[in-house]
């Protein structure tokens, strides 16, 4: 474990894409490994996050963020998993709240990772060793449907359903506020925030991110939601909600901090669905929202 290094360059001369050049500044570093820190926005130029095909022009200042170093060995553990799908290609897991996915600095044991490891026999390689399987996630705090890849092929064909935007994957939300449509789509950039690199906002040369959302049952001061992800940026859902004025209850970083008593983000992915890998049918899977949301909805409906 180490703390985070940031690298600082200035270009004396055009030598074409940002990723092409970075594996120049920084030969230690893979090409894969640099374009996923550009992809997070740990690339700066100029004091701006950028894209892996940016060209290089003589001048720019450029800036590596490097993220904090995480141990290679992962623990397998026998944590219960609620598997709503399973084949030789693929499976559906119903993530609970209060689980991260994947291992990371502070998060090293407990996560959906560790569990599958132990559970499950194979798994994708192609996020490597921290994130074996992991096609796409959610929020810690955030419960819910993802879909995991048990090999390789598989995995290609899953992501690649995702970033043609082609896959299915809703949301029921609640969130503060009495929303006065019924129904409306939030089309707004997102990137890494410039005063606080932890968080996502709203900004102009962010990443295109779409959220259509649809009234389900409004409330006294609290409006229950239905939301489909058209992209996946990082807090997607979070972000746009506050952007409009309606963040989500519970939420810690883009909330209100006086709120519901509850265990995080009143967000449950409800709905995923995708072409199976192999056979091409088109599958849908559902899962009940947690107890706890349930049971926050039954007392506001008895408050109104």
């Amino acid at each position: 474990m180490r703390t985070t290094d940031e690298h600082n360059f200035t270009v004396n001369e055009e030598k074409g894409r940002l990723d092409k050049v970075l594996t120049e500044l920084l030969p230690d570093k893979s090409r894969s490994q640099l374009q996923q820190w550009i992809k997070e926005g740990d690339a700066l130029v100029n004091n701006e996050p950028s894209k892996a095909n940016y060209k290089v022009q003589q001048g720019d200042k450029i800036s590596i963020i490097e993220p904090e170093a995480v141990p290679l060995e992962i623990v397998a553990e026998n944590i219960p998993l609620e598997i709503v799908y399973e084949d030789q290609d693929v499976l559906v897991v119903n993530k609970p709240q209060g689980m991260v996915v994947h291992p990371s600095v502070g998060h090293m044991t407990g996560t959906l990772v560790n569990a599958l490891m132990y559970h499950i026999k194979d798994l994708s390689g192609i996020n490597g060793v921290v994130r074996p399987g992991i096609v796409h996630r959610i929020d810690k705090d955030t419960s819910g449907l993802l879909m995991v890849a048990k090999n390789d092929q598989a995995h290609e064909k899953l992501a690649a359903q995702l970033k043609d935007k082609t896959s299915l994957r809703e949301y029921v939300a609640l969130v503060h506020g009495e929303i006065p449509h019924e129904k409306g789509t939030i089309d707004a950039p997102i990137g890494r925030a410039k005063e606080d690199r932890k968080k996502q906002a709203i900004i102009d040369d962010g990443r295109p991110a779409v959220t259509h959302f649809k009234v389900i049952e409004g409330l006294k001061d609290y409006t229950v939601v239905s939301l489909q992800l058209e992209t996946g940026r990082t807090h997607q859902i979070r972000v746009h909600m506050r952007y409009i004025g309606f963040p989500i209850v519970g939420d810690p970083t883009y909330g209100p901090k006086k709120t519901i008593k509850g265990h995080g983000q009143f967000l449950h992915a409800k709905v995923l669905g995708f072409k199976h890998p192999t056979t091409g049918e088109f599958l849908t899977f559902e899962a009940p929202i947690p107890e706890i949301f349930e049971e926050t909805l039954t007392e506001l409906r008895n408050n109104d």
